[in-house]
């Protein structure tokens, strides 16, 4: 295995032995542990591929797609049988190909890089202006390497028509006829991949529910795997989640002229709706027939349709998107049989090179990862990945998971967590918890375990199983959050008790002094400690920006005798790190390497 493989080629830590470059004719792919002596371009906002392609940049294109799957039962531009989504598109110019010929030879057929999402000419650039968030990185990079490169806007939104119902299956249908038509143009050598951060970052999912044969890769960068997943958890609503449809970009197909009558669709009055409803229940509302979340929940039919290969980006400190939505999903994806690599770093909801949004995390939300957390080898990275997946060139990529701790050092594991590691179960009557009651107008209720006799990994999602009991119908809510002994955070887990069992279904309600087992579960973390350090965990009714529902805001009793905290525990060294390009580890890793 690679994991084991690792230490020998790292041994003697950095800074120590002479870095040897492997040119372009020994090897075709540098792996990212191989990168550490490359020079990249960073005078720009984002990464620049090492080797500039040769082929210049065509005049950009302006695209309607016709989605005949949208009809009159839909409303909004199903009425009228003419639902179209815009893109803008680039070519590279390629000598004696002429794009707008129907028949060209194989060496004119290239392969197309989408992002598509609500922005252009919403709080962004139109579709056939490089956008700065990404697409101006893609075009300048891989155009010039033969690829096309497409933005798309979802229906709704820029030049595209139709409703805006914030990723619902009208939505779904306009991206998977936008991926059809660039897979199947007489210049597309009929692969296609889609790649974006945040909203963008979830229509490649949304993509990749049909089993489209064009789509053969997607990057999504802290993307949903679906809207519920995201705005609850074990029935805690974040507190956009009653309003984010309608609130934020319902407006987005508004704009007061006359295409505003295409968005009288049904999706998109049920915004308003399901939103409040989740809110009471914590649930999926999914009864009577109602499916607003289950149409914009991805997850379960990637696994049953996709044909392709998938690259997770996610910032392990990103509390917008938050890493539940890469881990456990890598290996969920791993064990349906779709070839996948994640990227996880110590960033926010940003890209891995963007100076800009990396400086500027504060304590335990990336600070202390920084600079390490830059990955000026990104375009090069997602050049590999593009030419395996999408022109069958060079050599195939090692699948895992590039993690980086809380302190900035990087590795590779096979999977993530790792397959070796060791789950530590204790007690939490043995950490000397200060209270033993819960509830809106209580205090909070501290312990702590420590210290740790060696240098160790809190790598996973640690669980704690509170035993509570509700005094009233009003059941409770809890939160929890570790922290180490200078008070930086370092993970949080949170729940609804009518949802003790974790998930997404629950109970209507507890009856009084019924006793239950909260199984929590923290958000995905990878925490550095070197030996001689503690962990503390302060209890609380809710924190960050969870809110209680009506029904969750009741005291309750905990029973810590029968409450257990297990920690995911790996060992690792300085030898099973690997330095990233154009910095050097310092003092700021926290450990001597």
């Amino acid at each position: 295995m690679l994991a084991i493989l690792l230490p020998a080629m790292f041994s003697g830590c950095f800074g120590e032995e002479e870095i040897v470059k492997i040119s372009e004719e020994d090897a075709a792919y540098l792996q990212p542990w191989e990168r550490s002596g490359e020079i990249y371009d960073n005078s720009d906002v984002f990464s620049r591929v090492s080797v500039n392609g040769s082929y210049a940049i065509d005049t950009v294109r302006s695209v309607y797609v016709d989605v005949p799957t949208i009809t009159a039962a839909d409303g909004g531009a199903g009425l009228t049988g003419d639902a179209v989504v815009h893109l803008g598109l680039w070519l590279p110019v390629i000598e004696g190909c002429d794009w707008e010929a129907g028949n060209l030879t194989e060496e004119c057929r290239v392969p197309v890089i989408a992002e598509i999402g609500p922005y252009y000419n919403d709080g962004d650039v139109d579709a056939l202006t490089p956008a700065e968030r990404l697409g101006r990185f893609l075009i300048e990079n891989y155009v010039p390497h033969g690829y096309g490169v497409a933005q798309v806007s979802v229906f709704g939104t820029g030049e595209s028509n139709h409703c805006m119902d914030l990723m619902g299956t009208d939505e779904q249908r306009g991206i998977d006829a936008a991926v059809s038509w660039l897979g199947s143009q007489g210049w597309s050598n009929g692969k296609v991949g889609i790649i974006g951060k945040s909203y963008d970052g979830s229509t490649p999912w949304q993509a990749a529910t049909f089993g489209n044969p064009y789509l053969a890769t997607i990057v999504p960068m802290s993307g949903l795997i679906g809207v519920h997943e995201l705005m609850w958890r074990n029935g805690s609503m974040e507190a956009r989640g009653m309003i984010m449809h309608n609130g934020v970009y319902g407006s987005f197909g508004i704009d007061g002229d006359a295409d505003d009558v295409d968005n009288a669709c049904e999706g998109y009055m049920e915004g308003y709706i399901n939103g409040p409803a989740a809110y009471l229940t914590g649930g999926m509302v999914d009864f009577a027939g109602n499916t607003y979340w289950t149409e914009r929940s991805f997850l379960g039919r990637v696994l049953d349709n996709y044909n392709g290969s998938v690259y997770i980006i996610q910032g392990m400190q990103d509390w917008n998107v938050d890493p539940h939505m890469a881990f456990p999903i890598h290996q969920q994806v791993a064990d349906a049989g779709i070839e996948i690599k994640t990227l996880a770093g110590q960033w926010a909801h940003d890209y891995p090179d963007r100076v800009s949004g990396h400086s500027s995390q504060g304590p335990g939300r990336g600070q202390e990862a920084y600079p390490y957390t830059l990955r000026w080898d990104w375009a090069d990275e997602m050049l590999y990945w593009f030419n395996w997946y999408l022109k069958g060139e060079g050599e195939a990529p090692i699948l895992g998971v590039e993690m980086q701790d809380n302190r900035g050092g990087w590795r590779f594991e096979s999977t993530w967590p790792s397959e070796d590691t060791n789950y530590l179960e204790i007690g939490v009557d043995t950490l000397n918890p200060s209270g033993a009651l819960m509830g809106p107008a209580r205090g909070s209720i501290t312990f702590t375990y420590g210290p740790f006799e060696n240098d160790t990994y809190i790598a996973g999602m640690p669980t704690i199983h509170i035993s509570a009991t509700p005094h009233t119908t009003n059941n409770g809510h809890i939160f929890v959050e570790m922290t180490d002994e200078s008070g930086i955070h370092l993970g949080h887990a949170v729940m609804d008790l009518r949802f003790h069992a974790g998930g997404r279904d629950g109970v209507a309600t507890i009856p009084p002094f019924s006793t239950v087992l909260a199984e929590m579960e923290f958000m995905p973390m990878d925490v550095f400690l070197s030996a001689g350090e503690s962990i503390n965990f302060i209890v609380t009714q809710t924190g960050e920006d969870y809110v209680p529902s009506p029904a969750a805001s009741g005291d309750y009793s905990i029973d810590w005798a029968a409450s257990t905290l297990t920690l995911p525990l790996v060992e690792r060294t300085c030898d099973d790190l690997f330095q990233v390009a154009m910095i050097e580890y310092g003092e700021e890793l926290g450990r001597t390497c």
